[in-house]
């Protein structure tokens, strides 16, 4: 049974900084490229970064260029979401995504609010 969990939402002032995970089990996680997708309430779903299964290639969105930071640790079954300097118009529940050819798994989303 594959399994993404997310962690490491919650509340954040402007400008501070929150570190998402997403823990995978039932899948060869070295075989998938990992994404975080976001969804502000009203607004379909957006790609936020993706990373390459191996080597580490990444892509970001124009908006959180420069402030976020995806990586993942293949021996952990992990990806992360370094999320930095972050804004109100960040609010949204943040999902995690493993994707290979013809499969494609979501996890259940984490909530990141930014308010003062």
């Amino acid at each position: 049974q594959v399994q993404l969990v997310e962690s490491g939402g919650g509340l954040v002032q402007p400008g501070g900084s929150l570190r998402l995970s997403c823990a995978a089990s039932g899948v060869t996680f070295s075989m998938y490229a990992m994404s975080w997708y976001r969804q502000a309430p009203g607004k379909e779903r957006e790609l936020v970064a993706d990373i390459a299964r191996i080597g580490g290639s990444t892509n970001y969105a124009d908006s959180v260029k420069g402030r976020f930071t995806i990586s993942r640790d293949n021996a952990k079954n992990t990806v992360y979401l370094q999320m930095n300097s972050l804004k109100p118009e960040d609010t949204a529940v943040y999902y995690c995504n493993a994707w290979k050819p013809k499969l494609n798994y979501w996890g259940q989303g984490t909530q990141v609010t930014v308010s003062s």
